[in-house]
């Protein structure tokens, strides 16, 4: 894989190792799943954002289009969530809810305190929460190693009317300037297996 992109600078210590994923991201996709006797297969219009606002943690939404005849778009399921490093909470991180910190945090954290943990395999754990536009809420559990994330579901939450979703594994990757991505599911009383995958671009 490429790893030659741009680092934003002034960035949260720890966001650092996420940086090559910061911006908004489009282009297109396939679908290609079988489950409960239906082949789900086509072409996806994809548009997805990396950004921060100063906190630990980076900021995620998608959307997505399936591509029908004469371009038309029929709107998929949409996503929003949040990206970070994992890391035992403290008593200077706020929390859970709107409670504040207990002690104050003397000075920001530093490329040493993140670089603590790294895993012996090289890279960083990561926790990612993404909520469904249709109430299907995941928490992935991952590594960063420089431009690949590997993140697979450690639990997900979905409303009594959701359709049946098990689980899920999502592979991104840095390749040539452009964001590749793999999205494996378990739905619809299928096994885990191939459902997705797209190629984006950095929009101008």
């Amino acid at each position: 894989m490429s790893a030659v992109f741009d680092l934003p600078t002034d960035l949260p210590a720890d966001i650092v190792p996420l940086s090559w994923l910061l911006g908004v991201w489009e282009g297109t996709g396939v679908i290609d799943y079988e489950a409960d006797g239906t082949r789900f297969e086509g072409e996806f219009a994809h548009r997805v954002s990396f950004s921060h606002d100063g906190g630990d943690y980076v900021n995620y939404t998608a959307s997505a289009w399936l591509i029908g005849e004469d371009d038309t778009r029929t709107p998929l399921v949409a996503e929003t969530g949040y990206w970070r490093l994992a890391r035992p909470a403290g008593t200077d991180d706020p929390g859970p809810a709107l409670l504040p910190a207990v002690t104050a945090r003397e000075s920001a954290r530093t490329v040493d305190d993140v670089e603590a943990l790294r895993t012996e395999e090289g890279g960083f754990d990561l926790e990612v929460a993404i909520v469904h536009s249709d109430g299907i809420c995941e928490l992935y559990l991952g590594q960063a190693r420089g431009p690949r994330i590997d993140l697979a579901t450690d639990a997900i939450v979905r409303p009594a009317g959701a359709k049946p979703y098990a689980s899920a594994s999502r592979m991104y990757g840095y390749v040539d300037g452009h964001l590749l991505w793999a999205w494996d599911i378990a739905a619809l009383g299928s096994p885990l297996s191939a459902h997705a995958s797209a190629r984006l671009a950095r929009a101008e």
